[in-house]
C-alpha cells in the first residue's frame, strides 16, 4: 500500500540524454475532478488538455484508495494494487480507452471509460482512482563540457500524475455522518480543530465543511473551507488562523453539507446539514 499526501503525485525521473531540448513542466489539465458511473448506463469519460507547449505522453490506470487520517489528524490517500477482497474496489473491472495517447499542443482527448461489472455485482457504491500520467520533455539541470568532447546534459524527465476519484453506484445508495463533538486547541498563532466523523449507509460522503472562530460579540475573526471525502471513519485536524491581539473568549463553528461544486446536483447524495459549536480551550 503506499499513502499520497494528496491528490497529485509529481515524479521525476533521472535521465541522461544527449540532443534533448529542455521544457517547461508539462500541462495536462483533467476534467472532472470527481467521476460518477452508475450500473445503468455502464460508462463515463474524462477530458484532457494538454495547455503545454510540446506534444505530452498520457497513461490511464486504476487503483484502489481512499482518505485516511493518522493520530496528528493529517489527511493522505491510501493507494492500493491488491485491495482486501471485502473492499467495495471498482479498479479491477472498470477500464479506459485508450489507456496510452499522445496528445498535442492545445488538443483535447476524451478518454471513455466502461464498467466490466456483471450483473451479479451487488448493490452498493464501488471506488477506484484514476492515475493520469503525463510524461513531458526534459528539464536541464546542468551542462558539462570537456576539451575535444561533446557536451553532456544532465536533466531529468519529468512525469506528473494526476489521481482523481471515480465513484461507480449500482442500486440504492446512502450516505450520512455520525459527527462526534469537536475539540480545539491554541497551537502557535491558529486554532487547531478535530473533529471525529463516522460514515453511514453505503456510499462516501462528499461534502463541504465550513469553519469560523467567532469572538464574544458575534464577529468572526477568522473562517477556512475544505472539500471532504469521507469514505470510512476519519478524525481530522484543520486550522484557522488567530490574531493574538483579539480578546475572547472565542467559539468555534463547525458545518457540514453536501454542496461541493465538484459534485453535480444530480447526483449528490440527500445529506442534512450539521451545525456545531465549541468553545476554544485556552
Amino acid at each position: 500500500m503506499t499513502l499520497l499526501r494528496s491528490t497529485s503525485l509529481f515524479v521525476l525521473l533521472a535521465a541522461v540524454a544527449p540532443g534533448w531540448a529542455p521544457t517547461r513542466a508539462q500541462a495536462v489539465l483533467v476534467a472532472p475532478t470527481v467521476v460518477f458511473m452508475d450500473h445503468q448506463t455502464r460508462s463515463g469519460s474524462i477530458e484532457l488538455v494538454n495547455t503545454g507547449a510540446e506534444a505530452t505522453e498520457v497513461t490511464i490506470g486504476t487503483l484502489f484508495g481512499y482518505p485516511v487520517t493518522d493520530s496528528a489528524g493529517r489527511i493522505s490517500v491510501m493507494m492500493s494494487d491488491h485491495p482486501d477482497p471485502s473492499q467495495p474496489s471498482a479498479a479491477d473491472w472498470v477500464v479506459a480507452y485508450p489507456t496510452h495517447v499522445v496528445i498535442r499542443p492545445g488538443a483535447h482527448q476524451i478518454i471513455r471509460l466502461l464498467s466490466k461489472a456483471t450483473s451479479a455485482l451487488p448493490d452498493g457504491e464501488y471506488w477506484t482512482r484514476l492515475v493520469i500520467s503525463a510524461k513531458g520533455g526534459a528539464v536541464k539541470l546542468s551542462e558539462v563540457r570537456a576539451a575535444d568532447t561533446a557536451a553532456i546534459r544532465v536533466g531529468v524527465s519529468l512525469e506528473v500524475r494526476t489521481i482523481i476519484a471515480l465513484l461507480y453506484r449500482k442500486g440504492a445508495v446512502t450516505t450520512g455522518l455520525v459527527v462526534g463533538a469537536p475539540s480545539t486547541r491554541i497551537v502557535n498563532d491558529s486554532v487547531e480543530v478535530r473533529l471525529p466523523l463516522k460514515r453511514q449507509g453505503n456510499a462516501a460522503f462528499l461534502g463541504m465543511l465550513r469553519l469560523s472562530l467567532v469572538d464574544a460579540n458575534g464577529t468572526e475573526v477568522s473562517r477556512a473551507e475544505h472539500q471532504t471525502a469521507v469514505y470510512y471513519d476519519l478524525n481530522p485536524a484543520w486550522r484557522l488562523p488567530l490574531d493574538r491581539t483579539r480578546k475572547g473568549p472565542f467559539t468555534v463553528r463547525v458545518t457540514l453539507d453536501n454542496a461541493r461544486d465538484d459534485v453535480p446536483s444530480r447526483v449528490r447524495l440527500p445529506f442534512a446539514p450539521v451545525d456545531k459549536t465549541v468553545a476554544l480551550t485556552p
